[in-house]
């Protein structure tokens, strides 16, 4: 088949593009390298640097096309409260834009890469795609309206549709920007070097961690599944895990004890989150297969970032 993956130098993306050339697929990635990394792409995808914005672009890239897989986004919660015009004019302008340039050249089906974090504050755990969403970011809001989009304007203009959830994605190659960097690979770091791990609030609250090459997979089978269109679909690993306890993973990961430091005066936002995923058994035939004691061994022992600091 012949893809386009936008946003496909990024984290997921380029696990997704790797592995959809990997099994002898073309593929065509867009990004705008705000957050991705070219290099992490293997030489027989080609690779275009833009914005998802831009139509006229998106028309050349999307000739041929067979499936698309929409990753491109803004994804900083924190950093959407201070900037929720940009996550608004990337998230949801952005969507809109590849779903008009998708009903221009004809290209019949688009894989959506939504977020857990539209879900909010729910009473009940783990949460289904029927729960009714309480988005408390910017972020998140831009992500739900995206689905709405998707969906609607799927159905006005006959483009199959279907969106994923994403819950706390974690692997390989995940990037650790200064402010905001995920909880995962900047415990993990600071483990390794022999620092203090900051936990907001009590560290009670859960949250599902899933690893890169689980959601890939789920991607992956999006893609060509019968009786997605239109649906939303959990992707977690389906495991509650609080952040206390994924300290203490870590400890076991890398053999020594954590020195923790309780910031008591942030949230550490909602205080339980955890997919339900029998949807995506039953429709993706999803299943995840890496726990996460196993994903943080892969993480220390394929990471040079990681080895080098063990070492000293």
């Amino acid at each position: 088949m012949r893809f386009l993956v936008t946003g496909g130098a990024g984290f997921l993306g380029s696990a997704l593009a790797n592995r959809l050339a990997s099994d002898g697929h073309h593929v065509r990635v867009l990004d705008d390298l705000s957050n991705g990394n070219r290099t992490h792409l293997h030489p027989v995808i080609d690779f275009t640097e833009g914005d998802v914005d831009d139509i006229p672009l998106l028309w050349s890239l999307l000739h041929d096309v067979d499936c698309v897989y929409h990753l491109a986004a803004r994804v900083s919660v924190a950093e959407s409260h201070l900037h929720p015009r940009e996550y608004n004019r990337v998230n949801v302008g952005g969507t809109v834009s590849l779903m008009e340039a998708m009903r221009d050249t004809g290209v019949q089906r688009v894989v959506f890469t939504s977020s857990g974090a539209i879900y909010g504050r729910q009473p009940e755990q783990p949460v289904h795609e029927n729960d009714t969403p309480h988005p408390d970011s910017p972020y998140a809001v831009s992500k739900w309206s995206a689905e709405q989009y998707i969906h609607t304007i799927g159905e006005l203009w006959k483009i199959e549709t279907v969106a994923l959830r994403i819950f706390n994605a974690y692997g390989p190659r995940q990037s650790l920007p200064v402010s905001h960097a995920p909880v995962v690979p900047r415990f993990l770091q600071q483990a390794v070097s022999g620092g203090s791990v900051v936990i907001f609030g009590d560290g009670s609250q859960t949250r599902d961690f899933v690893f890169v090459d689980d959601v890939v997979a789920a991607l992956v089978s999006a893609a060509t599944a019968r009786q997605v269109n239109r649906q939303i679909i959990n992707i977690g690993s389906g495991q509650e895990t609080s952040i206390n306890e994924l300290v203490e993973r870590i400890e076991t990961a890398v053999n020594q004890r954590i020195n923790r430091i309780h910031n008591r005066e942030k949230e550490g936002g909602v205080p339980r989150l955890a997919a339900d995923i029998s949807r995506a058994q039953q429709l993706l035939g999803f299943r995840p297969y890496v726990s996460l004691e196993k994903g943080l061994q892969i993480m220390l022992q394929t990471e040079s970032r990681f080895q080098t600091q063990q070492a000293k």
